[in-house]
């Protein structure tokens, strides 16, 4: 299924993921403008998701306090690093984007933006299958509210695991 979601999302055009991201990237600012969580996790797009940057640039001009999600170590869940637009990024061993000066953070965020390789009805996501956005999700307490990112199309039928976590809400362009 991974590789089938994979493959329906690269065959999205440039122009129809760029209309999708900014419809995505409206509901996400007008989520935190209700919400104003004192921190929020945000994610670098990888693999042609959803990419949000211009909704996150609004959002530090709201005032909105960003973090990234960091890999400290495989098998573990994920750290989250203090990220201001426009400063210095670096690749971390797992070829994800990171800030230069990572500046990581002991309070976890109360609120993350999940990346979501496809989602079933039930509100749980597919990602990638390295269990980190799970292993995160089942550590910490209490659990941040949760709003998985995807576009509309890569709704699918799946049954979830006992160790799968749901998310509150999934935002897709729809």
């Amino acid at each position: 299924m991974r590789k089938q979601l994979l493959a329906a999302r690269r065959t999205i055009s440039s122009d129809t993921r760029a209309a999708w991201d900014r419809a995505i990237g409206m509901q996400v600012i007008e989520w935190w403008k209700a919400e104003q969580p004192s921190a929020l996790g945000v994610y670098w797009p990888l693999r042609d998701e959803p990419d949000l940057h211009s909704a996150y640039a609004e959002l530090e001009r709201l005032g909105a306090r960003l973090l990234l999600p960091v890999v400290v170590q495989k098998d573990t869940a994920l750290e989250f690093a203090d990220w201001r637009i426009g400063e210095e990024m670096v690749k971390d061993a797992m070829g994800v984007a990171v800030p230069a000066e990572l500046r990581l953070q002991a309070a976890y965020p109360p609120a993350l933006l999940v990346p979501c390789l496809g989602f079933n009805p039930l509100g749980y996501r597919l990602g990638y299958g390295g269990g980190f956005y799970d292993r995160t999700l089942a550590r910490y307490e209490p659990r941040p509210q949760t709003l998985g990112i995807a576009y509309q199309c890569l709704q699918a039928p799946f049954d979830n695991d006992d160790h799968d976590v749901a998310l509150d809400r999934i935002i897709t362009e729809a």
